[in-house]
């Protein structure tokens, strides 16, 4: 007889963004983010963190000081690195992340013809950045979904 408690889509794939955040250096927020096909096929993998190129260890993570000494301008967000890691167009893909969209995420998920989002925590839901964002996609018509509870990646390493 086959096993009845199997994980569903949705807890797999935030399971995977979760386990793609773990990849991320920096120390106070880790973001994931998996892009989905349509018949459920994990076309790309994304989490927070540097450019290509630009050290870890030379660039600051703090979140507060001047602009330049902050890592907000030079942190590339989890579902922008999905996107630009795929190695085929997103378009009619859904993306799971374990954040809700920022704007300029939201801009990009949109452009690239994603019609899906499926998030886990929306903590920053009463900031500027994301009631742009989430007035932009309901414009486009990119659909929002919320997890109704947190799922937790267990890791094991021995």
């Amino acid at each position: 007889m086959k096993r009845k408690n199997v994980i569903s889509w949705d807890e797999y794939f935030m399971g995977m963004a979760h386990l793609s955040a773990l990849r991320s250096k920096d120390p106070s927020t880790q973001v994931g983010a998996v892009i989905v096909s349509s018949s459920n096929k994990i076309v790309s993998i994304g989490y927070n963190g540097l450019p290509k190129g630009c050290s870890d260890d030379e660039y600051p993570w703090d979140r507060e000081g001047s602009t330049l000494e902050t890592k907000y301008v030079y942190v590339v967000h989890a579902e922008l690195n999905a996107i630009l890691n795929s190695p085929m167009p997103v378009n009619d893909c859904k993306i799971y992340v374990s954040l809700f969209p920022c704007n300029e995420c939201a801009k990009a998920i949109i452009q690239s013809g994603i019609k899906e989002i499926v998030y886990e925590d929306d903590k920053y839901a009463d900031t500027d950045h994301v009631k742009a964002s989430k007035r932009m996609l309901n414009s486009a018509g990119v659909a929002l979904r919320q997890l109704p509870h947190k799922v937790s990646v267990v890791l094991k390493i021995d």
